[in-house]
């Protein structure tokens, strides 16, 4: 193999598929990228057995062939060269790189040993928009569970119907579902994403203006754009009934600024950040004011809002945590708080319009 290319395009490229090699496999080669030179491009390969990114670009292919090279060291020592034209010659189990007038040469993996990556192509799809699809990852990946013992959870829940997609996550402690149109599909089906697989599609896909197709084939799911390919393998676990979690029914209805809310309780939370403490502070909720209340060996804070109640007056203890991360993910002015009692869990959502997004909470015992 001998080509020619581009510092910059090669570091991007490094860059983006690098996300897939694995960290910690007792099989050496997943640490790998895969290089293929041939009819003008290059394509870079990393996976991981779960996920696999894949990104074209352009080169001078002087001798087509592939190589698989140790990522990390790789991807540190193109950052050096991104704006440099480099060389690189593939030599049995050595690559050489030839940048101005210097070079360098290292050893590389046996590419016979490299995985083949599933090809999901004309199969199940459905299409939704690139700002849509990041919108919804933002709102629910981060109340996915981090417990090894519970795999289905590990991943969001994606429902595809005619028109709409439900996205749910939930880790035993909360829930978040949000709800966003579809443009087309060919499939009515439910299948859980792992949320590590969400996050890199959202974060690779760039064209906020552009659409998304997602092809699906067994177990598992591909999405492209542009010259970058993911594709994950899907959770082969049931996920958890949700509609059984989420109460219908409340006794009062909170309805609070959202700004102020999220300053509130990001004060809030640095004085109940102690290890015995979990975050803990107490809502005491009368028609028209909200006090937050929180205490640590650091000392106490006491924060009031201004509210509009409908409903009885309660009090109610939460880890707080769980607030600020749902509050830094909207974008709405008033937020809507759904309680029934101290011990019931609390629904949230934005006031006013469609229901698109639902956040639910369990409460803690009080303080």
């Amino acid at each position: 193999m001998k080509l020619e290319c581009n510092g910059n395009d090669l570091c991007d490229a490094v860059g983006k598929v690098i996300k897939a090699v694995s960290a910690r496999s007792t099989n050496a080669i997943l640490e790998g990228i895969k290089m293929t030179a041939d009819d003008g491009t290059l394509t870079l390969t990393a996976t991981d057995l779960e996920l696999s990114i894949e990104h074209m670009i352009r080169a001078t292919v002087i001798e087509a062939g592939e190589i698989v090279v140790p990522g990390k060291f790789f991807g540190d020592f193109v950052k050096k060269l991104a704006s440099q034209s480099i060389v690189l010659t593939a030599n049995g189990s050595r690559l050489k790189i030839d940048y101005e007038r210097s070079e360098g040469e290292f050893g590389c993996y046996p590419v016979e040993q490299f995985p083949e990556v599933n090809r999901v192509e004309d199969t199940q799809h459905f299409e939704m928009k690139t700002a849509e699809f990041k919108d919804l990852v933002n709102k629910v990946a981060f109340a996915v569970c981090t417990n090894d013992s519970r795999p289905a959870l590990k991943g969001v829940l994606f429902e595809i119907n005619d028109g709409e997609l439900v996205a749910v996550a939930l880790d035993g402690f909360r829930l978040a579902k949000c709800v966003k149109p579809i443009l087309s599909t060919t499939a009515s089906t439910s299948i859980v994403i792992p949320v590590r697989a969400i996050m890199e599609i959202s974060r690779l896909v760039t064209d906020n203006d552009g659409e998304l197709r997602f092809n699906l084939h067994k177990n598992f799911l591909m999405v492209r754009q542009d010259a970058t390919t993911i594709t994950t393998r899907l959770i082969d676990s049931e996920f958890i009934n949700y509609r059984q979690i989420i109460p219908q029914h409340f006794d009062t209805q909170v309805y609070i600024p959202k700004a102020l809310f999220e300053d509130a309780i990001d004060r809030a939370v640095l004085m109940a950040r102690t290890e015995n403490n979990n975050y803990l502070v107490r809502f005491d909720i009368s028609q028209t004011n909200m006090t937050i209340r929180s205490h640590s060996e650091m000392g106490n804070i006491e924060e009031n809002l201004p509210i509009k109640t409908d409903g009885a007056d309660i009090s109610i203890a939460f880890n707080a945590r769980y607030f600020t991360e749902f509050l830094h993910c909207m974008t709405c002015d008033t937020v809507v708080l759904n309680l029934t009692n101290a011990t019931s869990a609390c629904i949230i959502s934005p006031a006013g319009g469609p229901e698109e997004y639902i956040y639910l909470v369990l409460p803690v015992r009080s303080i």
